[in-house]
């Protein structure tokens, strides 16, 4: 029998799917929107039109609302799952549309904390219910180009909306990002009310109390635990990119040559362009090398084990970050942020697929609904670390060479970790 024709493919998919792609689109995009500026607006002088915040303080924040949108997820999916889809997503939307909102238009620490805490549990109710939708309205036909197109959308959006709206709302007010994200998650609520429909309810749902006493069950595991414990420490590097990342780069990175470069290439088009390389462009490296190459990256590595590809990609995001200590050269910048994404998308694939080979038969789907652990590991140290390390290296020493060359060895250690995890506590039954 020949093979479905991709057109065939897409006109396969219900209506319900291109919704949510859309809300996952505008979703990922408000977020990413925000992050791509809030660390640098928290910190940034009043005068400069931010809130002059200290950067230790900051990385409390941020240590604090990442991993509840890690954590999060697990107990919304049951939730979803008891009250309906429909119900939790007007929760999500409206919560996390007001905070932010609120957080575009307060001032004190202790509101700013508190609305991005509001922002953080609507963005962690909204993760799995989309994610669920599409695993409901799809199937083994279909279901693996639906999860492609449902991870560009993120992409996508995380590309977008900092390269674009970002850019040009920021030159009036840091609080019309805030507004926009507003307006770019709380017009989702119409989505919701007049075209997503609830999606059928499986057979069998999980009680609060289920979903608890399964992560219990992982907990005790102390191999798989421990391989958490080690991958996040390549987390802790990926989440540098919201906070230290970007202070470096206001601080530091002369942006001049690609100012130049972009604006003699626009000046083709346009009489007097006046394109300017800023902070929210950093993130943009990110996403945009993610769309440019995961296909490519993924077809590379599809017949290689596990392990050993997870260590090749964490090796090649700690020389991403490495590159940043040689010189303040914004080709030089962007480089080292190339080539850390290119790790992050060789390694994380098949960390995932790692976790589905070594989890017992019975309980593959409980053992990847709990890997999240890496990212509330990740952003919970990193955001603390990285903020006290660019203190003091960067700051006090004025040594940013030494800021990432310790990330550095973070990642190397991780390496390590990983290799020795791998000759002699990695299940030897499987092949990883």
């Amino acid at each position: 029998m020949a093979d479905t024709p991709k057109v065939s493919i897409f006109k396969s998919f219900p209506k319900n799917f291109w919704t949510v792609i859309v809300m996952e689109f505008f979703e990922r995009g408000s977020y990413y929107g925000v992050r791509s500026i809030l660390s640098v607006y928290l910190v940034l002088s009043v005068a400069e039109g931010g809130l002059g915040f200290s950067k230790e303080s900051v990385g409390v924040i941020t240590s604090t609302f990442q991993p509840l949108l890690y954590l999060l997820p697990i107990i919304a999916g049951a939730l979803g799952d008891r009250f309906g889809y429909r119900k939790t997503l007007v929760f999500a939307f409206a919560v996390m549309s007001i905070g932010y909102l609120l957080t575009g238009l307060v001032s004190t620490y202790s509101l700013v904390f508190t609305c991005l805490i509001l922002m953080v549990v609507g963005a962690g109710t909204f993760k799995p219910l989309i994610s669920g939708t599409i695993a409901r309205v799809t199937d083994k036909s279909n279901s693996t180009l639906a999860f492609g197109i449902y991870y560009w959308s993120i992409n996508l959006g995380a590309f977008l909306f900092p390269l674009i709206l970002v850019n040009i709302l920021k030159q009036y007010s840091y609080s019309y990002v805030f507004v926009m994200a507003a307006v770019g998650t709380g017009w989702l609520l119409l989505l919701n009310f007049f075209v997503y429909k609830e999606p059928q309810k499986p057979e069998n749902t999980k009680s609060l109390g289920k979903v608890l006493a399964e992560a219990l069950l992982v907990l005790k595991d102390f191999r798989f635990i421990l391989m958490i414990v080690i991958y996040s420490g390549f987390w802790i590097l990926y989440f540098q990119q919201f906070d230290s990342v970007l202070w470096y780069f206001k601080d530091y990175v002369d942006k001049t040559p690609i100012n130049n470069a972009v604006n003699s290439l626009l000046g083709l088009f346009i009489q007097n362009p006046n394109w300017k390389f800023d902070v929210e462009h950093v993130t943009v490296i990110n996403a945009g090398t993610i769309i440019l190459l995961q296909i490519f990256v993924s077809n590379i590595v599809k017949n290689k084990k596990a392990l050993p590809t997870m260590i090749t990609g964490i090796a090649l995001g700690t020389i991403g970050i490495a590159i940043l200590a040689i010189s303040t050269h914004p080709f030089v910048f962007i480089a080292g942020i190339f080539i850390f994404s290119v790790g992050e998308m060789t390694a994380h694939p098949k960390f995932i697929s790692y976790v589905g080979l070594i989890a017992p038969e019975d309980k593959k789907a409980v053992y990847l609904g709990y890997s999240f652990l890496y990212g509330v590991l990740g952003s919970g140290i990193g955001g603390i670390l990285g903020a006290n390390l660019y203190v003091y290296f960067v700051d006090t020493l004025h040594n940013p060479t030494m800021l990432w060359i310790t990330f550095s060895m973070i990642g190397a250690a991780t390496i390590i970790g990983l290799l020795l995890y791998n000759k002699f506590l990695a299940p030897k039954n499987v092949d990883v």
